[in-house]
């Protein structure tokens, strides 16, 4: 149960950033994107997104597909519960 508990925490502070959430809501409505149209959406520079990427890909939010030079982030299928439920309020 701690485990569950401290995975929620990270879960939370993952999601308490206004540019994360912001990702994740566009993600909830178009599916897959670029990490540039990604940057454009939260008005931030391609290294800044990356990194909020990263954060959100810790904790299981999304996933990525790299395709050339490209990468692709989408909702991660197996995302946590408490995620899900973040997922319907947005």
């Amino acid at each position: 149960m701690n485990n569950s508990k401290g995975t929620n925490e990270r879960v939370f502070k993952a999601l308490a950033n206004r540019r994360r959430l912001n990702i994740v809501a566009y993600l909830k409505h178009n599916k897959r994107s670029s990490v540039s149209e990604l940057a454009g959406v939260i008005k931030a520079t391609l290294p800044t997104t990356s990194k909020h990427l990263a954060i959100l890909s810790a904790v299981d939010v999304v996933d990525y597909e790299r395709k050339s030079l490209q990468v692709y982030y989408s909702l991660n299928s197996v995302m946590p519960q408490v995620v899900r439920s973040v997922l319907k309020h947005l």
